[in-house]
C-alpha cells in the first residue's frame, strides 16, 4: 500500500537539510577531539612538548589500562560517582522543594531571600574544616560539599522560573476559583520544565565540581584522591588519566540529562 506524501518539496528538501547539519555537527565534533589528540601525541613524541609535564594520550591510556588491570580504576571511579549523583539527587529534590516553599509564602521568600544570596556567593571550599567537624571526614563530608554547591544553584533558579510565570495566566486561574495548590499544579511547575531541564545540566557539572573538591579536602579513595595523589608524586600520566575517566563520567551523565530533556521536549 502506497503512503501518502502531504509534504511539499521545499519542506522535503528543509527536513533534509537539517538532517545534513546535524551529521555535519557530529562529524566536526568527533573531528575536533580527533585533531586535538593526534597535535598532542605529536607534540610530545617529537619532543616539542615534554610528556613529563603534560602527559600524552598514549601514556594515558596506558595508564588507565594498568589502573583497570589492578582494580583501582573501578573502584575508584565507583566511590566518585556514588558520591556525586548522591549529592546531586540531594541538592535537586531538596532545592527544588524550598522553591517551591518559598514561591508558596511570600513572607518567608522575602525573609529568606537576602541569605540564599549570601550563601551563594559564599566560597564553599572556606567551609570544608567546618563540615568535617559537622559530619566527619570521608564520603559524607563529600556528599555534602557536593549539596552546598549545588542546592543554592537550583533554589535560586527555580524560584525564579516559577516567579517569571505570567500574572495573567494566574489571574485566570483565579478567577475561575483555582486554589494556590492547582495554579502550582496544573500552571507553575509544568511552566518552568524547561528551566528545571536547565538545573540538571548545570548541576551535573556543579555536582562534579563538589565532589571533587570534596575529596581534595578529605578523602582516601576516588578520583579527586587519585588527581592530588598524582600531583604529590609528580606523576601527571595518573593525573591526566583519574582527569580524563572524570570527563567520561560527567558526560555519561550530562547524556542522560539530554535523553530527558528529548523526551519530555516542551
Amino acid at each position: 500500500m502506497k503512503k501518502n506524501n502531504n509534504f511539499s518539496k521545499t519542506h522535503i528538501e528543509y527536513v533534509k537539510k537539517l538532517k545534513k547539519d546535524k551529521y555535519l555537527i557530529i562529524f566536526l565534533r568527533i573531528f575536533v577531539l580527533v585533531a586535538i589528540i593526534g597535535l598532542w601525541e605529536l607534540l610530545t613524541y617529537t619532543k616539542v612538548l615534554d610528556p613529563f609535564f603534560v602527559s600524552s594520550p598514549s601514556r594515558i591510556i596506558s595508564q588507565i589500562g594498568i589502573l583497570a588491570k589492578n582494580g583501582t580504576l573501578f573502584s575508584h571511579s565507583w566511590i566518585t560517582l556514588y558520591e556525586t549523583l548522591i549529592g546531586f539527587a540531594i541538592a535537586t529534590v531538596f532545592g527544588y522543594l524550598i522553591a517551591v516553599v518559598l514561591w508558596w509564602n511570600e513572607k518567608v521568600r522575602k525573609t529568606l531571600e537576602p541569605y540564599i544570596v549570601v550563601l551563594n556567593s559564599l566560597p564553599k571550599i572556606a567551609l570544608g574544616p567546618v563540615i568535617i567537624l559537622w559530619v566527619g571526614a570521608g564520603t559524607p563530608a563529600i556528599i555534602l560539599m557536593c549539596v552546598l554547591i549545588c542546592i543554592v544553584i537550583t533554589t535560586m533558579s527555580m524560584l525564579s522560573a516559577f516567579m517569571s510565570v505570567e500574572e495573567g495566566k494566574i489571574l485566570l486561574l483565579k478567577s475561575m476559583h483555582a486554589s494556590k495548590f492547582q495554579i502550582l499544579w496544573k500552571l507553575v511547575l509544568p511552566n518552568s520544565m524547561r528551566e528545571f531541564i536547565s538545573v540538571l545540566k548545570i548541576n551535573v557539572g556543579m555536582s562534579w565540581v563538589g565532589s571533587i573538591m570534596g575529596e581534595y579536602l578529605t578523602s582516601k579513595a576516588g578520583l579527586g584522591y587519585l588527581i592530588v595523589y598524582g600531583g604529590q608524586i609528580f606523576k601527571i600520566d595518573l593525573v591526566m588519566s583519574a582527569t580524563v575517566i572524570l570527563c567520561i563520567l560527567a558526560f555519561g551523565m550530562y547524556y542522560l540529562v539530554s535523553l530527558l530533556e528529548k523526551k519530555y521536549k516542551y
